[in-house]
């Protein structure tokens, strides 16, 4: 519950209650953003989302503490004049709204970049024509390739992380040939934060735009057949959760050689709450948000996660655990990837005074310990019925 007691910003100075209008709040990052926001502040948020099932919690009964706090809109955004209604009624905007799926970047291009661009561009101009406050969630996927990577294999270099560390102020984009429709998703995220950085420039849009190193925890993406489509394909983490609860081999991808970094959620909802509630040192900034000290190849998170799936279901490991495949199989025609994304934390420590706390090992207990009491049932049910049949 929201405390009475005055709350002071990083420079000292009360925080006002807010309106917050939240699109994408039905979503993974959204439901855990609401969360805090309802039990630890007196702001007030506009949550519009087409699907609410993941705040469900927070909308009913109306015996909750903050009854009243959270409205929930039923909205699709692409056709939908309500919403510049509710960008005039908030304070501030938070767009998580986007289709974020690798599997979808190369088989669905024209839904990807139509959901990060064209989507995005109305929410831009209601706040930018109304003098509202913007947080604009994009990827750290804008980045693209790093410059490491093009770099002979056994060149020295490749270890300089002046080759590799991902800054917001200096790193250039780097993305694959057009045919490669894998960077549909990375070249629409970098148009939409090129065009709200031109609108602060030209208009005095006061804006920050997060770019997030694959945040991790309950609730993230969808169990394919179970809550998401049978055929569906989600990021990693929950591909390997999705195995592990089936136990199925983990399928690593070109031999699973790409380094990746993972923050907790919590850890996460911090840093965008130090941007919420100090807008003098966020406006006008990209922010980086990860952990850099998470740093894993997508092989060692998997053979991480046996061990940890392992310990908190209390069942042995599979004698096979994982099984190479290819992109192409994986993914179908015009995959391409980054090779490694190591985020720079000097922007947001210095600005917010902000570091990640929770270990990789930590947060993937937490994760996979809410995967298993959630799915493991509904699964062995699943798999089951066939069997009767």
């Amino acid at each position: 519950m929201a405390s009475s007691a005055v709350r002071l910003d990083l420079d000292g100075k009360p925080i006002p209650a807010i309106t917050i209008c939240m699109i994408g709040a039905g979503g993974f990052i959204g439901s855990h953003l609401c969360e805090k926001i309802m039990s630890e502040t007196p702001h007030k948020v506009l949550a519009v989302d087409v699907y609410n099932d993941k705040i469900k919690h927070l909308l009913e009964p109306d015996s909750l503490p903050w009854n009243g706090r959270i409205q929930f809109h039923r909205i699709n955004i692409k056709n939908d004049s309500r919403l510049e209604g509710l960008v005039k009624m908030a304070d501030l905007t938070i767009n998580l709204a986007a289709i974020c799926t690798p599997a979808d970047y190369n088989t669905r291009p024209l839904d990807t970049i139509y959901s990060n661009f064209i989507d995005a561009l109305p929410v831009v101009k209601y706040c930018s024509e109304n003098n509202k406050r913007l947080i604009h969630f994009s990827t750290c996927e804008v980045y693209g390739k790093t410059i490491g990577s093009y770099l002979p294999k056994d060149s020295p270099l490749r270890q300089d992380p002046a080759y590799y560390i991902l800054k917001e102020d200096e790193s250039p984009c780097i993305f694959g040939s057009i045919e490669k429709q894998r960077w549909s998703y990375a070249c629409a995220k970098q148009l939409i934060e090129r065009l709200i950085y031109a609108e602060g420039a030209e208009n005095d849009l006061e804006f920050t735009i997060v770019r997030p190193f694959n945040w991790i925890g309950p609730r993230m993406d969808f169990i394919p057949g179970i809550d998401g489509p049978s055929e569906g394909v989600p990021r990693v983490l929950a591909c390997f959760s999705n195995n592990l609860l089936r136990r199925e081999p983990l399928k690593l991808v070109d031999g699973g050689e790409s380094q990746r970094t993972f923050i907790y959620i919590k850890d996460a909802i911090e840093a965008v709450m130090l941007m919420i509630e100090n807008p003098a040192r966020a406006n006008g900034h990209i922010f980086n948000v990860g952990n850099p000290n998470n740093e894993v190849t997508v092989r060692q998170l998997a053979e991480m996660m046996t061990q940890v799936y392992s310990k908190v279901s209390g069942e042995p490991s599979i004698d096979s655990p994982t099984i190479d495949v290819t992109s192409k199989e994986f993914y179908g025609v015009g995959y391409d990837d980054s090779d490694k994304r190591i985020p720079d934390m000097t922007i947001i420590n210095k600005q917010l005074g902000w570091n990640p706390k929770t270990s990789l090992w930590d947060l993937l207990e937490s994760t996979l310990t809410y995967q298993h009491r959630t799915y493991a049932e509904a699964i062995k049910q699943a798999i089951a019925k066939p069997l009767a049949s």
